[in-house]
């Protein structure tokens, strides 16, 4: 009666879903050639064309078929690809960027060297502009991409390089990258590491200093004088 006639559904308990299994870790297609890469790094964002050569060289950058991204690759340990970071080549609107999907991020853009000193940044262009900036003996030392500001990365390559013991922090300049260096300070400083010291860049990052000396501001027009009205 309370129905009026409708006798309603019955509800079954769903089953539960199995979970997906986690896709494998492919890396982007690589494109014929580097030509719009290069282009972009070296012209629009000024990075010294050694420094990308020695990493297209070593394969951790190429240019992916699809889009023309340039892709940053990090390897473990036994050379095998973990970590590849995806940057738009596109100058106008915000490019894009981002990790390939069911990428490692203890693995992200790295290089390890043979000197107790790893430099820590938060992308792979920050870390090569760096490199363009201060050239001399850079494959000594060691660099990392956090690709972030997640510390992962950094600490795998602490447990891989044993020898590094100084850590500079190279973050950016604002206050995410200030907050980043606390936090990273603090985790160091549990696991014993005392040397550990800031570098700043003098604008937001080590790209947008690079590029004020790369490109420096147009001179000012000069002024005009004053015509002199005949009465």
């Amino acid at each position: 009666m309370l129905l009026g006639g409708e006798q309603g559904q019955i509800y079954r308990e769903s089953k539960p879903q199995e979970p997906k299994p986690a896709k494998p870790f492919v890396l982007p297609e690589a494109h014929t050639d580097m030509h719009r890469v290069f282009a972009y790094l070296i012209k629009t964002r000024c990075l010294d064309r050694g420094v990308v050569a020695e990493f297209a060289k070593a394969k951790m950058l190429y240019e992916d078929a699809k889009y023309h991204n340039a892709v940053f690759v990090g390897y473990d340990a036994q050379g095998i690809p973990r970590h590849a970071h995806k940057r738009g080549t596109y100058t106008t609107g915000d490019a894009f960027k981002g990790n390939v999907d069911s990428c490692d991020p203890r693995y992200s853009f790295h290089w390890i060297g043979q000197s107790d000193t790893v430099y820590v940044f938060e992308a792979p262009i920050d870390m090569l502009s760096f490199l363009s900036l201060y050239q001399q003996n850079w494959k000594q030392h060691s660099y990392v991409a956090l690709c972030g500001v997640a510390e992962h990365a950094l600490m795998q390559l602490l447990t891989d390089a044993p020898q590094v013991n100084k850590i500079a922090l190279c973050l950016d300049h604002d206050k995410a990258g200030v907050q980043a260096r606390e936090r990273i300070q603090k985790h160091l400083a549990e696991r014993e590491y005392r040397n550990v010291f800031s570098l700043f860049s003098n604008l937001k990052d080590w790209n947008e200093d690079l590029q004020a000396l790369s490109k420096p501001p147009p001179e000012p027009a000069e002024e005009q004088q004053p015509v002199m009205q005949m009465g």
